[in-house]
């Protein structure tokens, strides 16, 4: 028995590609209009600002494309390379998977708040002495990752080779300590042997 409904090869198509151009326009406006900002203060390297912000911008597109900070880099937009790294309230986290909504009234943190005037930051300055970067784009997110981990090693934060995770005092700076607390920070020029030296130096050891 024949159906009542029967479709050519030719209508189907034809109803496919007509779907899919409706499901590619664009959100309305009043669709845009309907998502309220939300109110947001931000303290950034010293600065306050207070802003009103779609709820759904990163952190790391505020920094750049709003307040033009733009040391702060764009590498994978997925949390996985680290070139976004910058400090809230002193950790760091990857700003790419950060809102900015959910640091209101945080104290944040980027690879231009690390100097003090013309003076550079201690990694700063080891960074250079070490020639511990080549091309440059991963060296601001290194840069803020390397400040946190000293501040981590001083404080006593275990790592997974931290070899005596019992004892209430600063962390050995070894080699192994660095590679492993800077492992979320690729560098695609593989300049990690000078990386390792220059936090060695900027936490007070000797490179190996």
């Amino acid at each position: 028995m024949e159906s009542d409904f029967s479709m050519s090869r030719r209508t189907f198509m034809e109803s496919m590609v007509a779907g899919g151009v409706v499901a590619a326009l664009p959100a309305s406006a009043e669709t845009a209009d309907a998502i309220a900002a939300a109110q947001t203060t931000l303290t950034i390297n010293g600065r306050r600002h207070e802003l009103s912000l779609d709820p759904r911008v990163t952190l790391l597109d505020l920094l750049r494309e709003r307040l033009d900070l733009t040391g702060t880099k764009k590498g994978c937009d997925h949390g996985q390379c680290g070139a976004c790294t910058v400090l809230a309230n002193g950790r760091r986290i990857n700003a790419c998977l950060a809102l900015a909504v959910a640091y209101d009234g945080d104290q944040i943190t980027t690879v231009e708040g690390l100097a003090r005037g013309e003076t550079l930051h201690p990694v700063q300055r080891a960074f250079l002495d070490h020639d511990a970067f080549q091309c440059g784009y991963c060296t601001p997110g290194q840069l803020c990752s390397a400040v946190a981990l000293l501040d981590e090693v001083r404080a006593g934060a275990v790592s997974a080779v931290t070899a005596d995770v019992t004892r209430l005092a600063p962390v050995a700076l070894t080699d192994a300590e660095v590679r492993e607390r800077m492992s979320g920070n690729l560098c695609r020029c593989g300049a990690y042997p000078n990386i390792v030296a220059a936090v060695r130096a900027a936490g007070g050891g000797r490179p190996a």
